[in-house]
């Protein structure tokens, strides 16, 4: 049991994001969730695109590891393969996770890799001065799109359905407390968890507010949902505008991960192997280069 408390995340680094940003609420329920379920900053691995949002690495005292644009997801099954008893858990923003990286979003959600991936999702690309996103809905009017978006919006939660996802979650930045219980589920969940979380951008989204979610959003727990039901699940995956649902949308335990399924892995993970093994691979590598 760890004694890790949430001042053990801390850093001296202070965060360059803009005053009132729905990253500090990220970041702040991504320490609460960690504290509460007792792992300590040297058994995580957060590890990010680019972005606003990408930058929580730097200000979280874990194993921290900032990728190329749209890269993460693959960065992470790599670290998860390597050693899948670290607790693994991706941030990055819609941009990175939907846009540039789509491809590798939805073979990581079909492949069932157990890690935690928070997506957050302003509709906007921030960071490159309002660029609308795969988010961003249709004919919303954006610095690259000063005659409205012509196309549809993804929609991230359904489409991690379609994919298989067992574990599918929406959340609000402005409820930081019940984003980090969101986290917590996630974080427990054996297998590839999404949480899409809604995150204003004050700068670049003058739309979707605080307040204009707020007067949106219901939690689903509060209204009975049963995360279980799959007919239940895809209907909360298509609900927005006047009403928005957050919270553990689907969930399905008991389904194999990736790493649960390699042969290689089954002695333990990579890292922990003997420097015999890591010889004979030395070996093997050196008659092929």
């Amino acid at each position: 049991m760890s004694s890790a408390t949430a001042s053990s995340f801390d850093t001296w680094v202070k965060p360059t994001w803009c005053p009132g940003c729905g990253d500090f609420g990220i970041l702040a329920a991504v320490k609460h969730a960690l504290t509460d379920l007792a792992i300590a900053p040297h058994e995580t691995l957060v590890v990010s695109g680019i972005g606003c949002g990408s930058k929580l690495p730097d200000y979280m005292h874990v194993n921290g590891f900032q990728t190329l644009h749209g890269r993460p997801l693959a960065v992470a099954t790599g670290a998860k393969l390597a050693n899948h008893q670290l607790t693994v858990v991706v941030v990055d923003g819609d941009g990175d996770a939907y846009g540039i990286g789509g491809n590798h979003f939805i073979h990581t959600v079909r492949r069932n890799t157990d890690v935690t991936h928070l997506v957050e999702n302003n509709q906007i690309y921030a960071l490159t001065k309002g660029q609308y996103s795969p988010t961003t809905p249709q004919g919303r009017v954006t610095t690259t799109s000063p005659e409205g978006v012509i196309e549809r919006a993804v929609n991230p939660v359904a489409l991690a359905l379609t994919m298989g996802a067992t574990f599918v979650a929406r959340a609000f930045a402005g409820e930081p407390t019940h984003l980090a219980g969101v986290i917590k589920q996630a974080v427990s969940h054996r297998g590839y968890a999404l949480i899409d979380v809604l995150q204003p951008c004050v700068v670049f989204n003058r739309i979707n507010t605080y307040q204009w979610y707020s007067e949106r959003i219901y939690k689903l727990d509060d209204a009975g949902h049963d995360p279980q039901d799959r007919a239940a699940a895809e209907r909360a995956a298509v609900e927005w505008d006047d009403r928005i649902p957050i919270g553990v949308i689907y969930r399905e335990d008991g389904v194999p991960t990736y790493e649960e399924q390699l042969p290689a892995l089954r002695d333990g993970p990579l890292v922990g192997r003997s420097l015999t093994e890591r010889a004979a691979f030395d070996g093997l590598k050196n008659q092929f280069m």
